[in-house]
């Protein structure tokens, strides 16, 4: 018999892009590491971040988170045109070696 999940959790799908529309600016520090902890398990290591664009105050919150995160190599904000603009950050992931490297 297999197990089902608990009723408050929640299968997120990883891919390379996460939308932060349905979370709380509040969540979105425990969020962000395990999500890159996810995409870099499965070779993802170009993430774009949908923050939105707002009042600013969740992507500076994002951008502030990325540059603490040692996962991180680089990020770009704002995305371009294309990929949602001042609404979005690219993130690029440093692979585990590099990480354990510094």
């Amino acid at each position: 018999m297999d197990e089902e999940p608990p009723p408050d959790s929640v299968e997120w799908p990883i891919t390379n892009e996460v939308d932060l529309h349905a979370f709380r600016a509040s969540e979105v520090p425990e969020l962000l590491p395990e999500y890159f902890s996810e995409c870099r398990k499965r070779g993802i290591f170009t993430v774009r971040v949908i923050h939105g664009k707002g009042t600013g105050t969740l992507r500076e919150g994002v951008h502030r988170l990325l540059d603490q995160m040692p996962e991180v190599a680089s990020w770009q904000w704002p995305a371009g045109t294309q990929s949602g603009g001042w609404g979005a950050t690219w993130v690029w992931l440093k692979s585990g070696d590099d990480v354990a490297a510094g």
